[in-house]
């Protein structure tokens, strides 16, 4: 029987999927996340041979250290991975796993609903009529955008970007336009979608721009002053990836001074931090990085990192191995 480690509470089914199979599930008693030297603390005394860990824990060779030898795999519960040092877990002889696919469909609608919330201004009217300010009917009051036969950018075409594609151009009858660093004429073709060379063109073009690019070096502040100023006045800004990628500080002054329409922000540059006056905006719809947040989804991403762990004891290929 292996012992595993879970960072902090998630949903059952996981934990059910790893004590079926045999295994002695220990599970963060604190619904919180871990400072690193708790983490360190924490894997320092059980002698686990696995972790499951989330994306707001920073996995670094200080960590892989204090899992020790027996240790074997530490599942990501989060497609990205940007949370853990690869280098170091290469270092470490450790296996990372990442929990990608089941959230698809559930990021993609979130991503459509910042689309749709933002532009029709639910967040504003919603309120405007709590405080007692709706009096009746009114011909220019809170007047919104179309998302319909509208041109959507999308910024990074993998599972989520592609599945934001299809709502928009199939649901909305808008036009598509991608950047990614690898053209895709097969999609292109099923969405009537057109490739731009870079991001600026993008940026240029669309009306609505949904971001799905990972954190990588080369990715880290791709929205920042100079490029929102490229995009129209009308335009919104969509991000569901990851904080880091949008310049927040630049996007606060960007809103203030109508550079851009509005934007719809799942993540976060410093989480669960705001940028100064973002908060006080009311061209931004703000929801706290949960995208991937129902019953259904959180669920299939747990029983997802229990395969990986469960494979990876076994001594076979985790399903989802990063490295």
């Amino acid at each position: 029987m292996s012992k595993i480690f879970v960072t902090r509470r998630i949903p059952e089914a996981g934990i059910k999927k790893l004590t079926d199979a045999g295994h002695e599930v220990v599970v963060n008693p604190e619904d919180r996340v871990l400072a690193k030297d708790e983490l360190i603390a924490a894997l320092s005394s059980g002698r686990y041979d696995a972790v499951l860990c989330l994306l707001t824990d920073k996995i670094d060779g200080e960590v892989f250290a204090s899992a020790g030898a027996q240790c074997k795999i530490f599942a990501n519960y989060a497609v990205g991975f940007d949370n853990v040092d690869l280098p170091a877990a290469k270092e470490h002889n450790m296996m990372i796993t990442n929990t990608p696919g089941v959230l698809t469909e559930t990021v993609a609608e979130h991503a459509v609903t910042l689309m749709l919330a933002i532009a029709h201004r639910v967040a504003e009217a919603d309120k405007f009529i709590r405080a007692g300010k709706y009096h009746g009917w009114a011909p220019m009051l809170l007047l919104g955008a179309d998302l319909a036969g509208k041109t959507v950018g999308i910024l990074g075409l993998g599972r989520i970007g592609s599945r934001v594609a299809h709502h928009v151009g199939h649901g909305f009858d808008c036009k598509v336009i991608y950047y990614d660093v690898k053209r895709n004429e097969d999609f292109e073709k099923e969405f009537n979608a057109e490739f731009r060379a870079n991001a600026e063109d993008v940026l240029k073009e669309a009306d609505f721009v949904s971001v799905h690019v990972p954190l990588l070096d080369s990715t880290r502040h791709l929205i920042n002053a100079e490029r929102l100023a490229m995009m129209k006045r009308s335009a919104f800004l969509i991000n569901t990836s990851r904080g880091p990628v949008v310049d927040e500080a630049a996007l606060v002054e960007a809103l203030k001074n109508g550079v851009i329409r509005g934007a719809g922000l799942d993540v976060f540059e410093h989480e669960p931090d705001l940028a100064s006056g973002l908060s006080e905006l009311e061209n931004v719809v703000l929801t706290p990085h949960l995208a991937s947040a129902t019953e259904e989804t959180r669920s299939k991403m747990a029983e997802l990192a229990a395969d990986n762990i469960i494979a990876g004891l076994s001594g076979a290929v985790p399903p989802n191995l990063v490295k």
